[in-house]
């Protein structure tokens, strides 16, 4: 039994630096949250607080969500930035021109807009071609629903 408790700290420390890591490589600054919960995980069970998977899971579920609700706000300010008068909210792009930059083929698919100096997805009632200018009527996520001019 005590191999399987030295194990499981190993795991759940490693799918904590996998996680981390995989941070870098995705958006909105939530996975590695739950990366420390694992780690958080990791250390109960090797202090000997967490001997059950069911007792893992529950610690690494309630401190991967108390860490996401709690710090979130506060350490992406600090490692992401906030410039000053300048905001993240949808007012900022609606009513906003952009520049196509891969077709928009109308409907459900997916074309690139330029905004902010960033690519976005964006979609549209019908297709645009690329090189158009498109007025932004909405946001939904990572996409863009635009008009043409």
């Amino acid at each position: 039994m005590e191999s399987t408790r030295i194990a499981m700290e190993y795991i759940w420390l490693i799918a904590g630096a996998i996680l981390i890591l995989f941070e870098f490589v995705s958006f909105g600054f939530i996975v590695i949250f739950f990366g420390f919960g694992a780690i958080i995980t990791a250390i109960t069970t090797w202090i000997g607080m967490t001997s059950g998977i069911a007792e893992q899971t529950l610690v690494f579920g309630v401190s991967s969500v108390v860490l996401l609700f709690t710090l979130r706000k506060l350490l992406k300010q600090v490692f992401i930035g906030r410039i000053e008068g300048v905001s993240d909210s949808d007012d900022d792009f609606i009513g906003r021109e952009a520049p196509v930059l891969l077709d928009i083929p109308g409907g459900n698919g997916d074309g690139r807009i330029e905004v902010k100096g960033s690519e976005w997805n964006a979609r549209a009632d019908h297709p645009i071609p690329q090189g158009a200018i498109v007025r932004i009527e909405r946001r939904d996520g990572f996409t863009f629903y635009v008009r043409d001019l």
